[in-house]
């Protein structure tokens, strides 16, 4: 799918990896609607690449439909491309010190992580359905974000590579079931970023995970995530998989 002109939406597109995205994506000509939580931060980036900002808390479903309708009106036609990158990465393990158990972590994870992503991804399908296919039959692409926690979780990531687990698992069934619609799916596994929440580790700390990374050794750019997203959507035979970008790490159990 050429991207110029493409109309798309990406979660929490404001800040990490989805701000990255969405700048990389409207620096390729599309038109961007930037979705998250926080009002000021999806304003500041869609003011920067020409977007539009649209609020959500993609775990409730009625507030990701009228957010989805919204971006439809703005962006002046259903979205071909969204990717979802809105997420929390809560950690604690699941019996903890004097017998502390972390169910509420795990619910709370798995609400925003996965059934966010399913709901941003149902409704997403249903708007892209209206669209008229281009010549190769293609009417969307939706990319969700795994982890590399989804198969290398450490100690006190279970919630966490649950939720990321299942994006990973559903990526090929979805993708067969919205074959027949024209709309590809795919994921990517992000390894250890550059986001705002590595930013606020001690810098010793920084140095020591980024040395973990074989080959760059450093941890990645968001813009990296947004350059995988921009050729993942070029590709029209990426289909149905998951995709690791993290210079060949694999996480040590802690």
């Amino acid at each position: 799918m050429v991207i110029d002109g493409v109309t798309a939406v990406v979660t929490g597109g404001g800040s990490g990896l989805g701000a990255a995205t969405a700048r990389h994506l409207a620096s390729c000509g599309a038109k961007v609607a930037v979705l998250d939580l926080n009002r000021e931060h999806a304003a500041a980036v869609a003011d920067e690449i020409g977007g539009v900002a649209v609020v959500a808390d993609v775990s409730d479903e009625s507030a990701v439909s009228e957010a989805l309708k919204n971006a439809t009106v703005s962006l002046g036609d259903a979205p071909r491309v969204v990717v979802n990158c809105a997420g929390i990465g809560l950690a604690a393990r699941v019996v903890g010190r004097e017998g502390k158990l972390s169910i509420d972590v795990f619910e709370k994870t798995i609400r925003i992580n996965l059934i966010g992503t399913y709901n941003v991804m149902s409704h997403a399908a249903n708007l892209m359905t209206s669209l008229d296919p281009h010549d190769n039959g293609e009417r969307g692409v939706i990319i969700n974000t795994a982890s590399v926690a989804w198969q290398d979780g450490q100690i006190g990531q279970s919630a966490y590579s649950a939720s990321k687990g299942g994006i990973a698992a559903m990526t090929l069934p979805v993708a067969r079931e919205f074959a027949r619609a024209g709309i590809r799916v795919m994921a990517i596994a992000p390894g250890l970023f550059n986001t705002p929440m590595m930013e606020g580790l001690p810098e010793e700390v920084t140095a020591k995970i980024a040395a973990e990374v074989p080959f760059p050794q450093r941890l990645g750019e968001p813009h990296e995530y947004g350059l995988l997203v921009a050729q993942i959507v070029e590709n029209p035979y990426l289909n149905g998989t998951n995709i690791r970008i993290d210079g060949a790490v694999r996480l040590a159990p802690k």
